[in-house]
């Protein structure tokens, strides 16, 4: 088979030495969300001016006002890239918008010494038991698809793996304990508290008041029984975004990698990983 005849050889799917920053980059669509923002913040403005709503109302006003330009820039990235670099994209983002809002916790209760409870971030009505379990179970499935089906197999993504599985693991027990004593907390008009109630790690959690654990070393570990929720749960995250970079990182880095003697380039095997 001669030249002419073979099929053309797939560019490299990225070609920064930094590909998270160039899978990030809204490329064309950079005006439109410069536009998105600046109508959401003027909608928010007038929102907390005109009605006086509250902070979290402001902050959801500027996230929907960037859906929209979200949805083209992942459509482009399918496009580009495929599905399963669309979905790294997606779960970058939306993580690292979950990073913002523990970190304005952290910064509210360790720099505005703010109470737990008044410690509540941006959106203050998604701190609750039910949307961290289903968030957190969100996570571990996009990442155990990424994995499986998607084919980002790399140290730091089996690393996020575990940490996906056991981040997910104390929000559903926090979830549990929190619906077996809902009853009582509805009584003392609770429910709703801010941090809730402590997981398996943490002041008051599972290591640090079961028998199990009781005379072992891991009641000497401070982090794991003194600290809490709020630390343990920004930790818990910033975990797993640190691994998040990390495993997209060289995934992506790895689709320019220059193939064996033989067998077609990662660049080219990707769509039909996707497949």
């Amino acid at each position: 088979m001669n030249d002419s005849t073979s099929s053309p050889k797939p560019a490299p799917a990225f070609r920064s030495i930094f590909p998270i920053y160039e899978l990030l980059h809204p490329r064309q669509l950079t005006p439109w969300v410069i536009v998105s923002v600046a109508l959401g913040l003027a909608a928010a403005w007038v929102s907390s001016m005109v009605w006086g709503t509250p902070l979290w109302v402001s902050t959801l006003i500027v996230l929907v006002a960037m859906v929209p330009v979200g949805i083209f820039k992942w459509a482009d990235d399918k496009r580009r890239f495929g599905l399963t670099v669309m979905i790294i994209s997606i779960m970058l983002i939306a993580q690292g918008t979950h990073t913002i809002e523990h970190l304005v916790q952290w910064v509210e209760y360790h720099i505005l010494f703010f109470t737990p409870r008044q410690s509540n971030g941006l959106l203050s009505p998604a701190n609750s038991e039910w949307v961290h379990f289903i968030w957190n179970w969100s996570v571990l499935i996009t990442v155990t698809l990424l994995v499986t089906l998607g084919k980002v197999r790399n140290f730091w993504s089996f690393l996020l793996l575990g940490v996906a599985i056991g981040h997910t693991t104390e929000h559903s027990y926090a979830l549990i304990r929190f619906l077996l004593v809902r009853e009582q907390l509805d009584i003392l008009c609770l429910t709703n508290t801010a941090q809730g109630l402590p997981g398996i790690i943490g002041r008051d959690g599972w290591l640090a008041r079961s028998t199990t654990t009781e005379g072992t070393f891991v009641r000497d570990i401070p982090w794991l029984v003194n600290s809490i929720r709020l630390d343990v749960h920004f930790w818990w995250n910033a975990i797993e975004m640190s691994l998040s970079v990390a495993a997209a990182h060289f995934f992506l880095r790895g689709l320019n990698r220059p193939a064996a003697a033989g067998q077609p380039p990662v660049s080219a095997a990707l769509p039909a990983a996707n497949s």
